[in-house]
């Protein structure tokens, strides 16, 4: 009993008040995107139940067996990708599940935390200043980052190659490295453009002119800025958003949920979101620096950065600042696998500030 109280008292109590509150902002959101659906807000509470029973098993292990599983998760992963490409489920003309007869995932979701864990490990032993080891993490990266995209899932691969990049950044790849990678990109640009199916194209073209086609490609995201730019300063109030209520918002309840919110709750409610989420990241990231760990600093820095991805991603597509990719909004949008990853990392942060005096 002791043992269980001291393990309570170990938890970041303030982290977990922060994504309660995410959570709750959540409740209200998509109660009011589902058309007052209490089914579908009952079945997100059972989702985030279990996400907190995730949190608990993940917090009570040591960062070490975490580093020990590594390795082995990352293959896993691999192996799973590689079976999703060859006899994955195909939804929508897209090859990302894997049926196991009682229910379907995405594999993809694992290398979300897979792909972070194996560089930190990596670079916990290995210098990151030799060229080396840099493309060795960097092939890392590429494998399941190629497999994703191939399925296609240009959302979901953005965000394993941005853990990917924060873990090379926090185990200091020297800066050149970086400005390579993105001038080689910035000039491969006409080529890559080639190899983009139909759809990602016109998402980018969409971005560029919405009104191009306004009832085609261009429809969710003219409502979507149409949701947010009548929400004015307060908002016309919960419950009362008629873009939502009159479904002109596609996807209202998951990728879209924040055009609802911003409608609802006005750019008052949309600065009191995004400061609930900074000070996720920012907690995130002081319980890693003030590891001593290398493995564990690198890994739960590079997944609270990695969390500032799936917002800005989020919200810039949303709001027409950024293609829609499909990322839905951490802890807000309705949704099972990606709601379970996010926990997860969650429960990584906790682990490593629950053992902190032990790495200190």
């Amino acid at each position: 009993m002791m043992q269980v109280r001291g393990f309570f008292r170990s938890l970041d109590i303030g982290l977990i008040l922060l994504v309660v509150m995410l959570m709750m902002v959540s409740m209200l959101a998509l109660y009011s995107a589902s058309g007052q659906d209490t089914a579908m807000v009952l079945r997100q509470l059972m989702r985030y139940g279990l996400g907190f029973a995730v949190v608990l098993l993940i917090a009570r292990m040591p960062p070490r067996i975490l580093y020990a599983w590594a390795p082995y998760l990352y293959f896993l992963g691999l192996v799973l990708l590689i079976l999703v490409a060859v006899a994955g489920e195909i939804r929508l003309g897209a090859r990302r599940w894997l049926d196991l007869g009682f229910m379907s995932f995405q594999p993809s979701e694992i290398m979300k935390l897979a792909l972070p864990m194996f560089l930190a490990r990596y670079y916990s032993q290995e210098s990151a200043r030799n060229t080396k080891s840099v493309l060795i993490g960097l092939l890392l990266m590429g494998l399941p980052f190629v497999l994703v995209l191939k399925q296609p899932d240009l959302g979901t691969a953005s965000l394993i190659a941005a853990a990917g990049f924060f873990v090379l950044w926090l185990a200091g790849v020297p800066f050149v490295w970086f400005a390579g990678l993105g001038t080689l990109l910035l000039a491969s640009a006409p080529v890559l453009w080639h190899f983009l199916h139909e759809y990602q194209r016109q998402r980018i073209l969409t971005l560029l002119d919405p009104q191009a086609d306004p009832l085609g490609s261009g429809y969710h995201i003219i409502q979507s800025m149409i949701a947010i730019g009548s929400g004015g300063v307060m908002g016309k109030g919960w419950l009362q958003g008629t873009q939502a209520r009159l479904d002109f918002i596609p996807e209202s309840h998951t990728d879209f949920i924040f055009a609802v919110f911003a409608e609802e709750f006005g750019l008052a409610g949309e600065i009191v979101l995004l400061s609930l989420y900074l000070l996720v990241i920012g907690r995130g990231l002081i319980i890693a620096f003030e590891n001593k760990d290398p493995f564990a600093r690198i890994l739960s820095g590079a997944l609270s950065l990695t969390l500032f991805v799936y917002v800005f991603a989020n919200m810039g597509m949303v709001s027409g600042i950024l293609p829609v990719v499909g990322v839905p909004l951490p802890f807000i949008s309705y949704g099972g696998t990606s709601m379970i990853t996010l926990m997860a990392t969650f429960g990584i942060l906790m682990s490593v500030h629950a053992h902190r005096r032990i790495n200190a």
